[in-house]
């Protein structure tokens, strides 16, 4: 069987052939660091299934989370620079795909197309960071709640794999909050939470 049978269609859609041959599935184990930070760039990884944030180390020595990855590229942000700005860190098990920076490179230099749809890749994802700094200026549980289902669901369905308590760092609230918030939602009709999923009536 093809090892890359099972990429999938974002990266089917964006790499050419020949990267898509580069490409290698990793399991994600929760826990495990993809890259740490200050090492040399070697490769970005695409999320699939579960959560990879990326995090640095803050001036008192604690970890700062920069950003939680459900599915989308990590890394990206590292391909021009002599070291990873942070590091990556499973906190949800799932599977990633690993990319070679080499041939990666090569490909943005040799074909035009690809790199054109690289920097729409890009351009979407400046847009998604966009949305979740205005959610983050939102006031209220609810309110930035609602906007993370209406910009990163789909028909109004939200996916949350790795649950309530990762979703609320997301959202820049406490657990409780967010469980109160949702349980409220409930009883008003107005959201239905089911196999991972928050669902908007």
């Amino acid at each position: 069987m093809n090892p890359h049978a099972t990429l999938p269609v974002e990266l089917l859609t964006l790499l050419p052939p020949p990267l898509q041959a580069a490409v290698e599935p990793v399991a994600l184990e929760r826990g495990k660091t993809l890259f740490a930070q200050g090492t040399r760039p070697v490769a970005l990884f695409y999320v699939v299934r579960g959560e990879v944030v990326l995090e640095r180390a803050g001036r008192q020595g604690q970890a700062v989370v920069l950003q939680r990855v459900r599915r989308g590229f990590v890394a990206e942000a590292s391909m021009q620079s002599s070291r990873y700005h942070c590091s990556g860190l499973a906190t949800v098990a799932g599977q990633v795909f690993r990319l070679p920076m080499t041939p990666l490179k090569a490909a943005l230099q040799d074909d035009c197309r690809f790199a054109v749809r690289w920097i729409g890749m890009l351009n979407d994802e400046v847009r998604r960071l966009r949305a979740q700094t205005e959610r983050l200026t939102l006031k209220g549980v609810e309110a930035r709640l609602l906007h993370l289902i209406e910009t990163e669901g789909r028909a109004g369905r939200l996916a949350i794999e790795s649950g309530l308590k990762s979703l609320s760092a997301q959202l820049g609230v406490t657990h409780e909050a967010l469980y109160r918030t949702v349980a409220a939602l409930e009883q008003q009709g107005r959201l239905a939470r089911r196999d991972g999923v928050l669902l908007l009536r």
